[in-house]
């Protein structure tokens, strides 16, 4: 099954791309994924401040600029994953090191 983690942080607390690839947890966990051959692919997002939220309303597109909630927590990253089951993909989220401090959500994707 194909899973989707987002991946949860305060973004005014979050390591620069530099401090990730030297954490020697983010290494394990990539370490990890490459082990059970469970990575489809992920990204790093760029922060809130850089966001656009679209809407239609009544015919009507809706710009705005930031996202779509207010929130202290916002999705940072996305990981996507091939594994057996839920258990696999919650024991992946599990080994992610922002679930020890942010959130790490996982969603099942329609196929």
């Amino acid at each position: 099954m194909k899973y989707v983690l987002l991946i949860c942080d305060d973004e005014k607390v979050s390591p620069t791309n530099e401090e990730l690839a030297a954490d020697p947890a983010h290494q394990a966990y990539a370490a990890n994924l490459e082990r059970r051959g469970a990575s489809l692919g992920g990204a790093r997002l760029r922060p809130v401040a850089d966001a656009t939220t679209v809407r239609v309303r009544d015919g009507e597109t809706l710009v705005s600029d930031g996202p779509f909630a207010e929130t202290k927590d916002f999705v940072g990253g996305i990981d996507i994953i091939d594994c057996a089951d839920l258990d696999e993909a919650i024991a992946i989220a599990a080994g992610h090191p922002y679930a020890s401090w942010g959130c790490v959500e996982v969603r099942p994707v329609w196929e």
